[in-house]
């Protein structure tokens, strides 16, 4: 499963690589964070964030959650930056098994 979730994943972080928060919220339902606080988050972390190398999705920490319909896992991903490459900053989502796609909640962006 977790090759399947990898594709979402990577979506969300471009989303913030790329400072488009209102775009992350609008996907993301804003049911969590909204776009002003994904901004504050990466703003307060003072570093800039890049994509990760394609080998990192391998420290992507995925969680089944159990009896959940319709399916849903709980991911946390390490975030990158310019500066320190592997940083301390993490990405929490949850996914569940939409229609075609994943509908995707974004829980939290926070210093581990």
């Amino acid at each position: 499963m977790n090759e399947q979730l990898r594709q979402p994943v990577r979506e969300i972080i471009e989303l913030l690589v790329t400072g488009r928060y209102a775009e992350l919220e609008t996907l993301t339902k804003g049911v969590r964070l909204s776009a002003q606080e994904m901004a504050k988050a990466i703003s307060d972390y003072g570093r800039q964030l890049v994509m990760p190398p394609e080998e990192a999705f391998q420290l992507m920490d995925v969680v089944e959650i159990r009896n959940a319909q319709p399916p849903r896992w709980s991911v946390t991903m390490p975030l990158w930056t310019q500066a320190e490459g592997r940083s301390d900053l993490s990405l929490e989502l949850t996914l569940m098994r939409g229609h075609r796609t994943f509908d995707i909640e974004l829980d939290d962006i926070h210093v581990l």
